[in-house]
This record gives C-alpha cells, sequence and structure tokens, in this order.
C-alpha cells in the first residue's frame, strides 16, 4: 500500500492517508478533515462520516485534493537508498 504524503493547494497543506481502493483520508492542520473516494476519472466524492457513504453532490476542494492526489509523485531517494 502507497505511504502517506502531504499535498499542497494553494496556501493550504494537507497530508494524504490512502486506505486502499482509491479511498483517502485527508487531514488538514494536523486534524482528520475528510474522507474521500475516486468516483470517475474527474469527480471525486465525500464520504459521510456516520454512514461511510459516498456524498452525492459536487464539491470543489475535493475535487482538486483528488486531482493533486492523482498528480502526485512520490520521492524515491530514501526507497533507493535502502535497497543499495
Amino acid at each position: 500500500m502507497q505511504e502517506p504524503f502531504d499535498i499542497e493547494i494553494g496556501p493550504i497543506n494537507y497530508s494524504v492517508f490512502p486506505e486502499g481502493n482509491d479511498s483517502y483520508t485527508i487531514f488538514k492542520d494536523g486534524r482528520e478533515y475528510i474522507q474521500i473516494q475516486k468516483d470517475t476519472s474527474s469527480i471525486w466524492l465525500k464520504m459521510d462520516y456516520k454512514t461511510e457513504l459516498p456524498i452525492f453532490e459536487e464539491d470543489e476542494e475535493v475535487n482538486a485534493i483528488g486531482q493533486a492526489i492523482e498528480n502526485y509523485v512520490p520521492e524515491e531517494d530514501d526507497e533507493e537508498e535502502e535497497e543499495l
């Protein structure tokens, strides 16, 4: 499974924790913020905390976070050094 990573959208930093199956827990300002899941190639859905079901309404912030996740390229320097 992918390791947690940070993304930046404008002035806001988010910590992303992959949960598997295109689901992610997002932290903002050091606190759990939202859970999101990829729906289609360009649509991401916010998950309801109580039911853990997707909320089917478009959310620009959720889509921006999802796009940043898709564009994220992990840093390989630490892994390569460990393998040598």
